[in-house]
């Protein structure tokens, strides 16, 4: 019987998994597709330390009559979908709420220094340095409104020590040749680290479970079920896994699962679109963020990455490409050069929570049973934070930071 059962080989359950294997814990993970089938492979590639500010904010809530407006704009919710969604839109709009975006920050800010304090001790760990990359991000502006409306968010950043500078058009050109000239203001942050590619990453990171001897199995979980002997997980196919502790870490899918064992969590999916096109397609220096229009344009090494926004759709309508097309149709426009031949489309789901926070504790009906999902846009980033704190709660070590924020049972 496997100590440990990871359910979820994405970037949070494959991590989570390295580390209880450092710790000399028998670890086995069990996906319902494989390592890296999804949001995990699809995603821009980005270690965002320094967005610290959560999504529901007083400035979305600003800007989202005017986005939902839009079909294929930054925020949608398809019709078939809004009364589904009403009771999350609820949540997230009074997480939207001064005194509570305060806190989120707060809690934002703890994970993302815990996260970028474990990454590089971690790649180093497990064979993947090298896929590091380290050439910062640019916000593109187009007005000087545009840019002024930014500045608190700044201001927060570097109320906590985050190195940016603030840009002028011949700043901008000078590190990001190539962009329209609709674009006057700009902010670089150097921090913004990213990963060569994050589906070979992922891969990579299963590769080194293998070779450390943990284990990797296809299993499609349908319920848990824990007591004072052990955690018991059911397979949709009738076979029963037995644990001495399980992690949850199925992304979109965890929210029934976490029920089971009493933790009702608002859990929300996000449907991300992407096109990815050939690697000469733009000479592109590092990532930037078109805030404005809600999608960021990525260097990979497989690839010129144009995706983003966000669909809230849930896990089972159909695919809206028009989106990822009208995100590439904005991107030939602001980046005057880019040629849009050639690519390859993808659809994945982001875990979200309303207050952008995960759940990240034990559960409700069993410590043996920890919760490790609800990322959003920041799993990739806050992934080796993440896998810190899980492997500490297992072993019955102190984590490094105060996790109450992250608890599962806050709602």
């Amino acid at each position: 019987m496997p100590q440990v059962i990871v359910i979820g080989a994405g970037v949070i359950g494959l991590s989570s998994a390295l580390m209880l294997r450092q710790r000399g814990l028998d670890v086995t993970v069990l996906d319902r597709e494989g390592p890296a089938a999804g949001a995990s492979a699809g995603n821009a590639g980005a270690f965002a330390f320094t967005d610290i500010l959560p999504l529901a904010s007083p400035g979305l809530l600003r800007k989202a009559p005017r986005w939902l407006l839009d079909p294929l704009g930054p925020l949608s919710v398809p019709p078939r979908y809004a009364l589904r969604i009403a009771p999350w839109m609820l949540r997230f709009w009074r997480a939207c709420q001064p005194d509570r975006v305060a806190q989120s920050t707060a809690a934002q800010t703890t994970l993302m220094d815990l996260s970028r304090a474990e990454l590089e001790p971690f790649l180093a760990a497990t064979g993947t340095q090298g896929m590091l990359r380290k050439r910062g991000n640019l916000q593109v502006y187009e007005s000087q409104a545009e840019f002024d409306a930014s500045l608190p968010g700044w201001q927060a950043r570097a109320d906590h020590g985050i190195a940016f500078r603030h840009l002028d058009a011949d700043g901008m050109a000078e590190l990001q040749p190539g962009l329209s000239p609709r674009f006057t203001h700009g902010t670089f942050t150097p921090g913004w680290y990213s990963i060569a590619d994050p589906r070979d990453y992922v891969l990579a990171l299963a590769d080194r479970l293998h070779a450390t001897g943990g284990v990797i199995e296809r299993a499609a979980i349908s319920a848990i079920r824990a007591d004072a002997s052990g955690v018991t997980l059911q397979e949709a196919g009738g076979r029963d896994w037995q644990a001495d502790h399980v992690v949850l870490a199925a992304g979109a899918h965890a929210r029934q699962l976490a029920r089971g064992v009493g933790d009702r969590i608002p859990l929300e999916t996000e449907r991300g679109y992407n096109t990815t096109l050939p690697r000469d397609a733009f000479d592109l220096r590092m990532q930037v963020t078109f805030g404005g229009h809600g999608f960021v344009v990525s260097a990979l090494s497989g690839g010129i990455r144009v995706g983003g926004a966000v669909e809230l759709g849930g896990l089972d309508l159909p695919p809206n490409w028009k989106r990822a097309q009208a995100m590439l149709q904005k991107a030939r426009a602001f980046l005057p050069g880019l040629r849009t031949e050639g690519g390859t489309q993808w659809m994945g789901f982001r875990p979200s929570l309303p207050d952008t926070l995960p759940a990240i504790g034990r559960s409700r009906a069993s410590a043996r049973v920890i919760h490790a999902f609800g990322h959003g846009h920041l799993g990739l980033t806050q992934s080796a934070g993440t896998a810190r704190i899980v492997a500490d709660l297992v072993t019955g070590a102190a984590p490094p930071v105060a996790i109450a924020s992250f608890s599962p049972q806050r709602f």
